[in-house]
């Protein structure tokens, strides 16, 4: 074990989230400014594609773009953070994905709105995997859940208000979220700097020898890891990928709502997201991960399933929120079995990235398959398709072993 792997366990002595690191609540502050920003912008963003007269599936794609250049930038990002460090990797990033989103409310075609929004990709996976490298290096085995827990709420948090924030400033202009997603991602980055730099615990390791890079080979031969990547492309493809590009569409051209509705509509799952992560991530240290992920993935799929079938606003909202729940209940359970398995060799760069690739495989193929799907055929068979892929992770974590691990004495 690395001696600053070591005074994290040290300094995590109690079983309460208060127990954690102070450089896990500092990423949870930088995830609530970056969540509140993303959220204003997801309203905004099918709508301003569409105003270039394009259609729901090149909409779409700039959904898709997004995450493609995530997944081609994984690999890049894990040996980043593997050479320079999470710390420094994690506010490069969020600077980066400031830069494309402020340059987006300038963009005067459907094709530089495409490009700026594609690089802001290659920040976003190098902010995502380097603050989860830190989530799994500082919080001990016995809170791993519910650091995840606690990290992923703060994102929600912000995903609650942000949407109906950007519902609001749509009706002024469709290019005002995107200066103020750029800002807040700008005050992010400076926070993670500021409160990041002359921490011991988050300073980048030197390699002693005690440890080695478990590869992301290595990984894959383990059952629970490929059923993790499953359902974590599912979990892409769903709330990452369909969720974002169909949901403020389908509220304003099918159920005749607003674009504010719409906003509403994202903060509704957002908040039934929030509602459970805690509990969720504090039952999946005491009782296992599988239980949590299998009730996640079943309520996720059959809630989402059911979007397209709603005919009202209120049940639309239901439905929703109902999703929201479910992806709470398998995130942090999912999170904790991977850190289990990378906990278990020590560091893991590649094999979390290869993990955030599998998402963003998802939320590629999300919105192109079910915006075709949308367009030639139907919302209800684009909502149903996407909620058929948690069955592909269910299959995969009914074989898998449990990984929690038994807390010493």
């Amino acid at each position: 074990m690395s001696s600053s792997s070591a005074t994290a366990e040290q300094t995590t002595e109690g079983t309460g989230i208060g127990s954690l690191p102070r450089e896990i609540w500092i990423l949870v502050i930088g995830s609530f400014i970056v969540a509140v920003g993303m959220g204003i912008v997801a309203p905004a963003l099918p709508t301003f594609a569409t105003s270039f007269d394009v259609g729901v599936t090149a909409a779409s794609f700039v959904i898709s773009a997004f995450a493609l250049m995530r997944l081609a930038f994984a690999p890049v990002s894990g040996r980043l953070v593997s050479f320079f460090g999470e710390r420094s990797i994690y506010v490069w990033g969020i600077t980066i994905v400031g830069l494309s989103t402020a340059a987006c409310a300038f963009a005067g075609s459907y094709w530089q709105l495409l490009v700026f929004r594609a690089l802001g990709g290659t920040g976003s996976t190098m902010f995502t995997v380097s603050a989860v490298a830190l989530l799994v290096r500082l919080a001990p085995p016995h809170l791993r859940g519910q650091a995840s827990g606690v990290w992923a709420t703060s994102f929600l948090l912000g995903n609650v208000s942000g949407p109906i924030i950007g519902g609001l400033m749509v009706g002024y202009s469709l290019r005002l979220p995107f200066v103020t997603y750029g800002a807040a991602l700008f005050i992010a980055a400076f926070i993670g700097w500021l409160m990041l730099r002359k921490s011991t615990l988050a300073a980048p390791r030197t390699d002693t020898g005690e440890t080695r890079s478990l590869t992301v080979r290595e990984a894959l031969r383990n059952r629970t890891y490929r059923a993790a990547m499953l359902s974590n492309f599912s979990n892409g493809w769903a709330v990452f990928g369909v969720r974002i590009a169909l949901v403020p569409l389908f509220v304003v051209e099918i159920l005749r709502s607003t674009q504010a509705m719409a906003g509403v509509a994202l903060s509704v799952f957002a908040v039934g997201n929030a509602a459970v992560l805690l509990v969720s991530g504090r039952i999946a240290d005491r009782r296992g991960r599988k239980p949590l992920v299998l009730i996640g993935l079943a309520v996720s799929g059959a809630a989402t399933a059911s979007l397209g079938f709603t005919d009202s606003v209120p049940w639309f909202l239901v439905a929703s929120l109902i999703a929201g729940m479910g992806a709470g209940i398998l995130n942090p359970a999912q999170n904790a079995a991977v850190a289990d398995i990378i906990g278990a060799k020590g560091k893991g760069g590649p094999v979390l990235a290869a993990f955030q690739m599998s998402a963003d495989l998802g939320a590629i193929l999300g919105p192109l398959i079910a915006g075709v799907l949308a367009d030639v055929i139907s919302y209800q068979a684009a909502f149903a398709v996407t909620g058929l892929t948690a069955v592909l992770g269910l299959l995969a974590w009914a074989g898998a072993p449990e990984t929690r691990p038994t807390r010493a004495s």
